[in-house]
């Protein structure tokens, strides 16, 4: 079985690479000796059973992760994870993002934003042989359904037990699938988030950065119905009680100590092709970059500071920020580093690897040649297709498609329904629509809109859509003052801007799309032919490639197996555990980052211009060295910020950063400026993760925000 061929080749490799790698829990047993070597101190064992401490303590949000640190159901995660729910408790008013907030009792706990979901894993169930069962000679479309039908077959026999939330995951591209079960805890309440002056210290300038000085943390509280459910928010629900939660460490960890990290982190590329490397670097971190920079351009320019149309767009320009500076760091370390020719050696060996006996020849011969023309056809409509992509981050459009979208899927069983449009989604497809309130300004919409359309319409004639082209209308000649103009009359004509409107359209039928005249509709519905052949063939494409890379992946494990190197799948928002330790790194030649920032960093650096403003109280609290419980001598100051060289990415912002007993040291939420390229692959000397020392998280509750009500409920250690 593929799995203990893993195992085999990772138990060989561990010793020589251990910081690389983002673990399936149950491959951990066989790395026990050497975790203990480098400073576990529980058992390795439990750190594979999803059912125990601490791993039952740590938790997903859906993008992020999180985890329990009070039998009271308590949580703790990033900042910037709660900021949709900062936000949308915010007003010009009562401004959240900016003031902070603190819930003295559980009565004056908010609700998070629409759709918020506590997830915590039960169960890890390998249905590879499940999945692909008589699937061998489908191909294409038809292998594409035949998995997706029997994904959610399983998912509906796991769903059969009410209150949880399944998925079929697929790892090494389709080599193994995995059915994850998840109790889905669907009243979340906003807790304790402090001001954006701690929260988001250093902000867009320091993203990404060190020195940090940031206290990133924020929490939330699940509930439940009384008799232990999950049920939906009611004021008689009850606070959730997990099997476990974490200790928070006021002692903290120190240079060179063991840390590990449990968490969901979400995409690495670390197996993908020459060709995909080079397409991707060179031409979509590019195109993105420009792309998201241009939309935070937009939003700035159409939507003042302090108004309610600019903090209805503050988390967005967050996420867009982020990305850009990740593409940014991406295209700069590329262009220094050998990564293209690397891959190109890489595929090389391997080629000569199958090449060197018939019967890997027989097997894998055409795999690299079938797998690089599928690319290449993927790759046709790309300047297409990252444009309307990204009209996919506005409101309206996406909106209205999805809403006629849901009406032609309910005309079929429930089983036979597109994923995302089954009853299974309508909760989550509503949370969805209700959001929109606190998300949306039609000027802003409009804005971005009209700046993605100009850019479409310049693409060659061959590359345009007419059912789009006629919808817009836009000519062969392109008239830009013309199609703002189509633009005003349907932002001023539709009415999903309404809540209760968006909300009713989720139970009408096709006809009554049909005989609608908001324009957005009417534009949805023009679509839908075009959307639905669009679809078919990629899905097509997506099939041929579900068949080819799990070959790929097949004969990559192989080889490195027979080479002794590790072998772990690459990220995909399932739960992995990293392991690492404290330690500080040379960013270039002449420089050493140390790893550990304090508190006069945060002095050092405060101008009392956002977003290097620190509270007052904060500031005297440091020029009076009011270290309180939470000095450390080696630093002569509390610590802020660490590294460590634990492999991480993207969805483990808010992973609890353990130390050998498994208690809370720290919260993960950046990686250094040099570490961002880690996606593509992990370098030792580089690869460094940020996180938010516990010490400085306990010292801002208790000192500047005087959180003694949540100091009190988690359980602290010295």
């Amino acid at each position: 079985m593929k799995k203990l061929l893993v195992s085999v080749a990772l138990a060989a490799a561990f010793g020589v690479q251990a910081d690389e790698g983002m673990w399936q829990p149950y491959q951990l047993p066989a790395m026990a000796d050497e975790l203990k070597a480098k400073g576990l101190e529980i058992d390795a064992k439990s750190i594979s059973k999803l059912t125990e401490f601490p791993i039952n303590a740590v938790i997903s949000l859906g993008g992020c992760t999180a985890s329990f640190v009070s039998p009271k159901g308590l949580v703790v995660t990033n900042h910037h994870c709660a900021y949709g729910s900062i936000q949308y408790n915010s007003t010009p008013e009562k401004n959240l993002l900016k003031d902070g907030f603190l819930a003295k009792n559980f009565g004056e706990e908010l609700p998070a934003t629409p759709g918020s979901r506590i997830y915590v894993t039960e169960e890890v169930t390998n249905v590879t042989d499940k999945v692909k069962a008589g699937l061998e000679n489908k191909v294409g479309n038809d292998f594409y359904q035949g998995i997706e039908a029997k994904e959610k077959q399983l998912v509906a026999q796991c769903e059969a037990d009410d209150g949880y939330r399944c998925q079929v995951y697929s790892f090494h591209g389709g080599l193994e699938y995995y059915l994850v079960k998840q109790l889905e805890i669907r009243d979340v309440r906003l807790v304790y988030n402090p001001a954006a002056s701690v929260g988001k210290y250093g902000g867009d300038i320091d993203n990404w950065m060190w020195p940090r000085h940031t206290g990133d943390f924020s929490f939330y509280r699940g509930y439940v119905s009384k008799d232990g459910k999950p049920a939906d928010f009611s004021k008689d629900n009850v606070p959730y009680e997990p099997k476990s939660f974490l200790k928070v460490s006021a002692k903290g960890v120190s240079d060179g100590d063991f840390v590990m990290v449990a968490g969901y982190p979400g995409r690495t590329n670390r197996y993908r092709t020459a060709n995909e490397v080079e397409n991707q670097f060179e031409w979509a971190y590019p195109e993105g970059k420009m792309l998201r920079e241009r939309f935070i351009e937009i939003i700035k320019e159409t939507a003042p500071e302090g108004s309610d149309e600019r903090i209805k767009y503050e988390s967005l320009i967050a996420g867009l920020a982020n990305y850009a500076k990740n593409f940014t760091s991406m295209i700069e370390f590329y262009g220094k580093s050998t990564m293209l020719e690397d891959r190109k050696a890489r595929e090389a060996a391997l080629t000569s690897w199958i090449n060197k006996d018939s019967k890997r020849q027989a097997k894998y011969g055409q795999t690299m040649a079938e797998l690089d023309k599928l690319i290449k056809e993927s790759q046709e409509h790309q300047a297409r297709d990252i444009i309307l992509g990204y009209i996919g981050y506005t409101t309206m459009l996406p909106t209205a498609r999805k809403l006629y979208r849901l009406a032609n899927e309910k005309q079929l069983d429930d089983m036979a329904r597109e994923p995302g449009y089954q009853d299974r989604d309508m909760t989550r497809f509503k949370s969805g629509l209700e959001r929109i309130d606190r998300r949306y300004a039609p000027s802003v919409d409009k804005a971005v809109v009209l700046d993605l359309l100009t850019r479409y319409a310049k693409l060659p004639s061959e590359e345009r859509i007419p059912a789009l082209d006629k919808a817009f209308g836009i000519g062969k000649k392109f008239d830009a003052a013309k199609l703002s103009k189509v633009l005003d009359k349907m932002y001023a004509k539709t009415e999903l801007g309404d809540k209760a409107t968006r909300l009713a359209w989720m139970d009408k039928s096709v006809a009554d799309f049909k005989a609608s005249k908001d324009p957005f509709i009417k534009f949805a519905v023009a679509m839908y032919d075009t959307d639905m052949a669009q679809e078919k063939k990629e899905k097509e494409l997506y099939g041929k490639l579900m068949k080819v890379r799990p070959q790929y992946m097949d004969a990559i494990i192989a080889y490195n197996k027979e080479l002794g190197k590790p072998v772990y799948a690459d990220a995909n928002s399932s739960l992995r555990v990293t392991v690492g330790h404290v330690k500080g790194y040379s960013p270039q030649d002449g420089l050493v980052a140390v790893p550990f920032t304090r508190l006069e960093g945060i002095l050092a650096k405060d101008t009392g211009e956002v977003p290097f403003d620190a509270p007052k109280k904060q500031l005297e609290l440091i020029k009076q060295k009011q270290y309180g419980d939470y000095y450390v001598k080696a630093i002569d100051s509390v610590p802020v910020n660490f590294l460590s060289t634990l492999d991480t990415t993207g969805g483990n912002s808010g992973s609890p950063t353990l130390n050998g007993r498994a208690e809370l040291v720290g919260l993960l939420f950046d990686g250094v400026y040099e570490s961002i390229i880690g996606d593509w692959g992990y370098d030792p000397d580089t690869n460094r993760s940020i996180q938010v020392d516990s010490r400085y998280m306990l010292w801002v509750m208790k000192y500047l925000d005087n959180a003694d009500n949540l100091l009190a409920e988690m359980e602290i250690v010295h």
